[in-house]
């Protein structure tokens, strides 16, 4: 099922989740939906606490050229990752990435991340497994971690540029709410 996607500066974005204890039932129906949602708001990742769950969860799905028609991209059900309770290993490398945030919709940043990452976690049915990332990948997973922290990816931004972005997303979100009382 859809889930409403949190948007910042929801307080529940900050906090820390904790460690899934429970491989069952209800963990894969939670893995199902957080899917549903991200392909449904067209996201590449999403983290639980973006559908306001505080677990250390969290999927990614990059899309991959559509064979049958090379402008566009798909997202494939066995490209999903899905991490529970992931832990960054190994980390080396620099990159700079143009990054965008389900929970901070039309707002993408510049954002230096590792290059290349290390990651293990435990698959859906808690079996422990290891990746290694790089490039949109690597990023895709830092991204999504940052989220089970309680940060979002403009924290990385200068002290000017943050400030910039805050006054005008407060802007953008009181339009959107007087436009919505209007309804």
């Amino acid at each position: 099922m859809v889930q409403e996607i949190v948007i910042y500066p929801n307080p529940i974005l900050r906090k820390k989740s904790q460690d899934v204890v429970k491989f069952d039932k209800e963990l894969h129906t939670l893995l199902d939906d957080m899917n549903e949602t991200m392909l449904h708001y067209s996201g590449v990742g999403l983290a639980a606490v973006q559908i306001g769950v505080l677990q250390n969860i969290l999927i990614i799905n990059l899309p991959v050229e559509n064979k049958d028609n090379p402008d566009e991209d798909v997202q494939l059900k066995e490209s999903l990752i899905e991490a529970i309770n992931p832990v960054i290993m190994k980390i080396n490398g620099e990159q700079i990435f143009n990054e965008g945030c389900l929970s901070i919709p039309g707002i993408n940043e510049d954002i230096t991340r590792a290059q290349h990452i290390v990651v293990e976690y435990f698959n859906r049915d808690g079996v422990k497994q290891t990746m290694e990332a790089e490039d949109f990948l690597a990023v895709a997973w830092q991204h999504e971690m940052e989220h089970l922290t309680g940060h979002v990816f403009i924290e990385h931004l200068s002290f000017l540029k943050r400030k910039k972005f805050e006054k005008e997303w407060k802007r953008k979100l009181k339009v959107k709410h007087t436009q919505n009382n209007k309804l």
